[in-house]
């Protein structure tokens, strides 16, 4: 029960990762809310924690959106009364080669993946100094800092700058207590990992051979790294970027 007692919130929380992190933390101890544009999924994700004897809410937000983001946090506050540790999971692919993107998708990708996290970390912190400290865990990937692919320029480019991000952030903050770090998976049981059309079966074949490990990340592999960085045992992790992608990028 790492988390005992602690107020978590999950941007992204309604499927994928961001789901099997604030079920994990659920897990051990924490009250969760997540976080998402549309209500469904999140309340899916509560409902699963609650059915397992947890705490959880959830609020919808838009975190690409100044004013959600804002209003996301103290809606925590507001309702638990703190925020000790936020994971920044909200999340958006676009793929498409340099000349091949328009405006929109490259607008919509750094929106939600660089200004979201940026937003989100803006009023989170916020809080945290003002309440004796916390720790936030921003979702990158390893697409981009550490792995590159054709095709995927909007996307590259939006996970290598929360990986700078996170860094920058790291180093601002460290000294008043607000600890911050990144998490970078690989190809992991999500929906983002799936091209146009084809089946679990059919991508975790296609992996095989494109992963050292030869499958995929399990959705618990990923949680479990985010929880590592989000505990008192990684308290020494300051600005790091945790590659968890099978070797992928080794």
């Amino acid at each position: 029960m790492r988390f005992s007692g602690k107020v978590v919130l999950v941007t992204g929380g309604g499927s994928g990762i961001g789901r099997a992190s604030a079920q994990a933390f659920a897990d051990e101890g924490a009250t969760v809310v997540v976080a998402g544009r549309s209500a469904g999924p999140l309340e899916r994700t509560v409902e699963l924690i609650t059915e397992s004897g947890g705490t959880a809410g959830h609020v919808r937000a838009d975190v690409a959106n100044a004013a959600d983001a804002e209003a996301m946090v103290a809606e925590v506050v507001a309702r638990y009364g703190r925020l000790d540790i936020a994971f920044n999971n909200a999340g958006v692919f676009a793929g498409g080669a340099v000349t091949d993107l328009d405006e929109q998708a490259w607008a919509r990708v750094m929106d939600v993946n660089v200004t979201g996290v940026w937003l989100s970390m803006k009023y989170e912190i916020e809080h945290m100094r003002r309440n004796g400290g916390g720790v936030i865990v921003n979702t990158a990937s390893n697409l981009g800092a550490h792995k590159r692919y054709s095709g995927m320029a909007a996307y590259i480019t939006s996970k290598a700058a929360v990986s700078a991000l996170t860094k920058a952030a790291a180093l601002e903050y460290i000294g008043e207590g607000v600890r911050i770090n990144a998490v970078s998976p690989g190809p992991a049981e999500t929906t983002m990992s799936l091209r146009p059309g084809e089946s679990e079966a059919d991508r975790d074949e296609r992996m095989k051979s494109a992963l050292p490990l030869g499958r995929v990340g399990r959705l618990e592999e990923i949680a479990g790294a985010v929880l590592y960085l989000a505990s008192a045992e990684a308290g020494f992790a300051v600005g790091t970027d945790l590659v968890v992608d099978g070797g992928a990028s080794a």
